[in-house]
Order: C-alpha cells, then structure tokens, then sequence
C-alpha cells in the first residue's frame, strides 16, 4: 500500500491561454489527487497530496497529457507539508511575477468546436464565436496580463446563464475559456450593403449572396479584415486588384477544409509537407504549386506557378467557405503596405472605393495580426511573414541580456522586437516603415509587448541606415540607442536560432542594407559569430541606377549592369538616356552596391519578364517561376580575391541573359544555378583559409526555393552542414531578433551555459 505524501510542483512554458489549469483540474480528478492549482503570471504552481503511486502518475501526466497548444516544462518538483483540503481547486491568479508572463497567440477552430458549430441540435450551431480553452482570438484581445476575461475585449459582453455555468465548471471543457460566448449573450456579425444593414443569420446569407454574384466583401476577422471575392470568377479577382492597386502581388486563397482536403487538391500539386504545414495549429498561408488545369481565375497570381493557399481558422471562416461551397479569395484589408485594418468605422470609411459590403462584428480587435506566410524549401517550414497563431513569437537568446532592450527592425516587412535575460518576444508583421500607419502601430506594439511581459526598455537598438525611419523613431524613447549593421543582424538572427560555439560562414544576400564602408551591401558572406563578424567576400559591385527607383524599376539594375562594362544597354520609351548616363557617370543618386536582390532584378528585366515592379519582390518572383527543370551547363563566374576580400564577378552573367538562342526558361535557370555555384565557390575559397564548414543562408534572397535547395544540394555534397532560418523570416521580418542578438554580444556577454 503506497503512503499518503504531499509535493508542489512549478510549471513554466507554454501554460498561458490554453486551459492548462482545467486540464490540471481534471487530471487531479482522475488520478483522485487533492490540492490546488493557480497561476503565477506565466508559471503555474500546483499542490497536491494523496498516496504516491497517484501524485507520481499525476506528474508525469502533467507532461505527457498536457493539452495540445500547451508546451510545459517542469520547473521545480519538491515535497511539500500536507494541508487540511479533500478536494482539488483551481486558485485565483497570483500576478507577482510579470517578468514570467506568455502572451499566447491568436488560435485555430479546434475539432469539438467545429463539430458543435456544424450540429444543428447545438445551442451554439452556426454561431461564428464559438470557442473553448483550447481554441479561439487570444493576442488580438488581450488587454493588459493575466489572460483573464476582465483583462480582454470580451469584457465588454456579460455571460447569459449557461455560458456563466460552462465558464464556472472545472469539468467543463470551456472552463475559464475567456472568449466564451454564445449568440444569446456575445459577438455578433452584422452585413452592411447600400444603406442596407442585416445581422446574424441573414448577415451571412447576405454575405454569401454577395460573393456568389461577384462583388467584393470586406470580412472582419480575428486580426484585422480581409477583402474576399469568389476564386473562380476572373472578373471579380480582376475588378479587386483594379480597385486595390494591386495588379500582380499574388493573392492568397482560403480553400474548403472538405473530406481530405478534395478542392484544394483539384486546384494545387499538394505535397505531404505542405499538407502538414496547412493543417498545423497555426493555420497559415502556404505557397504551393498551382495546378495547369485549376478552373481557379488566373488573375489570382498572374506570372507565377504557386498560389497561397490557406485552409479556415476561425468559425466565420469555416461558415463561409461551407456556404459558398468554393475557394475564396482572401487578402489583407490595408493599402499598400500598410497594417490590416481593425476598427469597423475606419475599415468602412477607408475601404469604401474597394469593397462592394462588409461583414462587420463587434468583438473589438486590440492590435492587428496578419496571417502568417510560410514556404516549404530544401524539406523544412520557413516563415516569410510572422503574424496569426505564431506571434507574439517567443525565442531563446543565446546571450543573457542584463537589462531589457527593444528592437526595431529595419523599413521593409518589419517587425519589433524586446529583449530581456534570455528571452525575447517578436512581434508580428508590422508592415513596411513608408507608412505613417505603420509607424504609429510600431509604437504601439512596442508599448503593448512591454505592458504584456511587465517590463520595461532600457535600451533601444536599430538598423544602421541613416535613412530609415525606425533609425530616427530610435531617438523618440530618450534611450541610449545603438545602431546594428543591417547584414550583421541577419547573420546574428540566424546563429541566435542554431547556437553553435565555432564560427559561422553566413551568406546575407539580399535588396539592399547599410554596409560598414558606407555602400549599399546585398551580396555578403560573412566569417564569424555574434558580435565578431568579418565580411570575407561579396560581388562585384555596381553603380545603382536612381537609386531606391531601381527597386521599382528593375530596368535601371538591368541598364546599370551594361553600362558597368561598356554596353550600350536599353532604356523604356520616354527615357533620356543621356539624362541617365549623366547622372550614372557623376554618381548623381547614384549609389554603389554588392547587392544580388538587384542582380535578380536586373536577370529579370534583361530577360523581358518585369521591367516596372508594381510590389516588392515581383522581378524575382517572375523569374523564379520562370526556371526550366532542365538546363544544361551553368555559366561560370569568376572568383577574384583583393584586399583580403573575395569578389565574384557577375559579367558573365550578361552575355548567357541576352543569348536569345536559349529560351528564358533555360537562361532563367541557369542564372540561378550560376549563383548557387558562385557561392559555393566562395565557400571552399573561405574553407581552405579558415577551415569553417558551417554554412548559413540568411537575407531576403533565400526565399527563393530553387536557389536556395540548389545551394543546400551543392554544399552538402561537398561536406558542408546548411542552416537556414526555420522560425524567424530569413527576410528584414527577421531583423529586430537579430538585432538582439548582435547588441548583447557586442556587450561582450558570456554566453549561458
């Protein structure tokens, strides 16, 4: 017979927000375990007594049994003095320790919920709330920490009876679930069209009808609206991208979750990764390739041979695509570049010459939350974009900071970031630094990220770049600020994911960024580790044509490119090209650059794909979809060493480019493997010097599939091990973690064992 004892138990991790104390609750019910449960801001601190074989098999069930968005980890096991208690209890929340404290993120629709929002006989049936402790909005409306409902937006809704009675039952599985509701007492969805307004039921119905007859609906969701139109009628896909100003970004499409996911494989070339990654917890925005025979409109991702596709995550979603019966399109309600639009009065004031109608609801929306972006390269999930079910991201640093630090990215797809002991928190996508909106939401979510986590910045670190408007917003906290060379934070970003003790050969190949000999850098290999980083090769550089123009206007890379080795090179209709050579010659906006971004942009327009960028990324996106799978020989580059410093040379580059005995696809190919070899020629060039074998792939560029697992091929085959971001953007939403990194170990820390 086992004696009866006593033992208290600390839990940390992810046990915020996902009905870990319920689950808690129930296990001590089930292994008949007294005692009680609490939060401590972040941690979770049980007591429990009973005889040993139980409060033994309840421990580990702590673990092995948690609830599946849960992530715990035990902290401290100990005896403990028995207490005068027969049953078990869950405890008010102790928020004595903030610096503790886990914002979950934003989750998916779970199972029970969907089968209750589909049975007719459920009180909840249809209703686009529903939710448990395992599901539903949690960063979205999340005020202030603990995650109590008092502390959310859904304050604001006073439970009915039942809903109190759910939300009161330890055995309930809504059991402190703080969005409970239910369409008695919570949200509700409201259709505005012409003057005319419905709610509930004939809100979706109205919904629905409008998306069949081609218009385009403006749908809020968990994070912020989205802009919808029916997939399949290439008028109405058209008549969005006229009215947004968007006429070839790719748009992302939302797919019935039917029986094994039947419609969206009539429509794509679905792999086994791509299906696990679409039907992950986090539900996000996959690229995968577009079938030749989809009935989808082109219009959706004109030039390319992958679509986004994304599956339903919250109820709404689930509804609407049941009911439409066909894939939708579904992109971000904002105007170029700024955040996604939350508030119902601002999204109908600013969306007004876009949308046709809008499906409002009034659960407010505390910050936005884009949807998060993801690409499968080289057998691996890679981010593109932070943003609904996996942001606020918490990752490890692998320096200790002694005081807390705030981060603030660079201008592009930015992100925010804190800093503190070793842990640091990024935020979602931001948005592009350009906009004033997105400057005042930066602000807040700085705000907001230190009021969820309880502390408070001592320090501000930023890009280098003069220009950029994070680096003067650096100087409005009257913190010291410290300025992070842009290649180095995405080095620093990439060796703070992998920790390795040794030194790194870091490939950063990107647009464009701050370089420490005051050019635009885009092509670098760096030599080293946090803190210690030296640029051992780079390209042949350039001087850029127009400046930040020639990100617009890939042409000018392209007629740059010749000029630099005494072509004569071509201009579009209207442009003086003697106005240009003049300008080119004096250096007059003029800058000089390494970058390989606008070496692909260049590729691009010599090859007639995009001459005028009408998005970030769209010469490269066209001429990666452009790849033939076969392509013969590759062009080789040469290699030059001088000053220390090894240069490939992209000359050869131009001659294969304009070699019109050769279709684009083979030249579009052969371009990319071109790079990949250059590369690697660096690699063993930098090796037999320094006999590093580490390689890493980090910059804006590395998005691109066929360059980057044609890299991973080449490297490992010669003996080299390739790490590429797997949980941050390798791209500038990466930069603000990096940037952390980069500045604790300029601070000479010592790393923690």
């Amino acid at each position: 017979m086992s004696s009866n004892e006593a033992r208290k138990w600390l839990l940390g991790g992810r046990v915020q927000g996902v009905g870990f104390r319920p689950f808690v609750f129930r296990a001590a019910y089930h292994y008949r375990v007294a005692g009680w449960v609490r939060n401590l801001a972040g941690q979770v601190e049980i007591f429990g007594q009973g005889r040993s074989d139980r409060l033994a098999r309840f421990a580990r069930a702590l673990i092995s049994e948690a609830p599946p968005l849960a992530r715990p980890n035990m902290l401290l096991e100990s005896p403990a003095q028995p207490q005068s208690i027969q049953n078990f209890s869950i405890l008010s929340s102790v928020a004595d320790a903030p610096v503790h404290a886990h914002v979950p993120p934003d989750y998916f629709a779970c199972d029970e919920c969907l089968e209750e929002l589909h049975s007719a006989g459920n009180r909840r049936y249809r209703y686009p709330f529903i939710n448990c402790t395992q599901c539903g909005p949690r960063y979205t409306l999340i005020r202030s920490m603990p995650y109590d409902r008092a502390n959310t937006t859904m304050a604001e809704f006073t439970l009915c009876g039942r809903c109190t009675a759910e939300y009161a039952n330890p055995l309930d599985r809504r059991y402190h679930a703080e969005p409970i509701a239910c369409p008695e007492c919570g949200p509700r969805v409201e259709f505005q069209n012409a003057g005319t307004t419905r709610v509930g039921e004939a809100a979706m119905a109205a919904t629905i009808n409008a998306l069949a007859a081609g218009q385009i609906v403006a749908v809020k969701g968990v994070g912020g609206y989205h802009l919808m139109c029916n997939a399949a009628l290439p008028a109405a896909v058209a008549a969005l991208r006229s009215r947004k100003r968007r006429p070839h970004k790719p748009l992302a499409v939302m797919f019935p979750m039917d029986t094994g996911l039947v419609t969206l494989k009539r429509h794509t070339e679905l792999t086994l990764a791509q299906e696990k990654l679409l039907l992950d917890p986090l539900r996000p925005i996959v690229l995968v390739p577009w079938r030749s025979n989809s009935t989808l409109a082109i219009e959706i991702a004109p030039g390319c041979n992958e679509i986004g596709a994304m599956l339903p995550y919250s109820p709404l979603h689930n509804l609407l695509l049941q009911d439409c019966g066909g894939p939708l399109v579904v992109t971000s309600a904002n105007l170029s570049g700024e955040p996604v639009l939350t508030d119902n009065k601002e999204a109908t004031l600013r969306l007004v010459p876009v949308a046709d109608a809008f499906l409002h609801h009034n659960r407010p929306i505390t910050r936005p939350a884009d949807d998060p972006v993801y690409r499968i390269i080289a057998n691996r999930p890679r981010p593109l974009r932070l943003g609904r079910g996996c942001a606020p991201l918490e990752i490890e640093l692998p320096f200790a900071l002694p005081h807390p630090v705030l981060a603030l990215g660079g201008h592009l797809k930015n992100t925010v970031a804190i800093g503190w002991g070793r842990r640091a928190v990024v935020s979602p996508h931001l948005g592009n630094m350009d906009a004033p909106r997105s400057i005042t939401l930066l602000e807040q979510v700085a705000a907001d990220l230190q009021s969820l986590y309880g502390i408070a910045v001592t320090a501000v670190v930023c890009d280098a770049h003069p220009g950029y408007a994070t680096t003067r917003l650096a100087r409005r906290w009257h913190l010291p600020v410290t300025k992070i060379f842009h290649h180095h934070a995405h080095g620093s970003a990439l060796a703070g994911e992998f920790p390795h003790e040794g030194d790194w050969l870091t490939f950063a190949w990107d647009g464009a960024g701050f370089g420490m000999d005051g050019t635009l850098w885009g092509g670098e290999a760096l030599l080293g580790r946090p803190g210690h980083w030296r640029r051992v090769a780079t390209w042949r550089p350039f001087t850029l044509l127009g400046g930040e123009r020639a990100m617009r206007e890939p042409w000018r890379s392209a007629l740059a490119l010749c000029w630099e080795v005494g072509q004569s090179g071509d201009a579009p209709a209207g442009q003086d090209l003697k106005l240009l050579r003049h300008a080119w010659e004096r250096g007059n906006n003029c800058p000089r650059t390494s970058s390989v971004g606008r070496l692909f942009d260049a590729a691009s327009a010599l090859l007639g794909l995009v001459s005028h960028a009408s998005h970030e990324g769209h010469a490269p996106m066209r001429l990666e979809s452009a790849c033939a799978a076969e392509y013969g020989d590759l062009q080789p580059l040469p290699l030059h060493y001088r000053d220390g410093l090894w240069s490939s040379d992209w000359m050869p580059l131009l001659e294969m480019l304009q070699d019109s005995s050769e279709s684009i696809a083979i030249r579009a190919a052969k371009f990319h493997a071109s790079l990949a070899q250059a590369l690697m020629d660096q690699a063993h060039a930098v090796r037999a010097t320094h006999g590093v074998s580490r390689l890493g792939l980090t910059g804006g560029v590395f998005q691109n599939r066929v360059l980057c697992e044609r890299v991973f091929e080449l490297a490992q085959r010669d003996g080299f091990t390739v790490f590429s971001p797997e949980r941050i953007p390798c791209n500038d939403g990466g930069l603000s973690y990096g940037q952390l990194v980069e500045f604790a170990a300029q601070q000479s820390l010592s790393p923690v064992a």
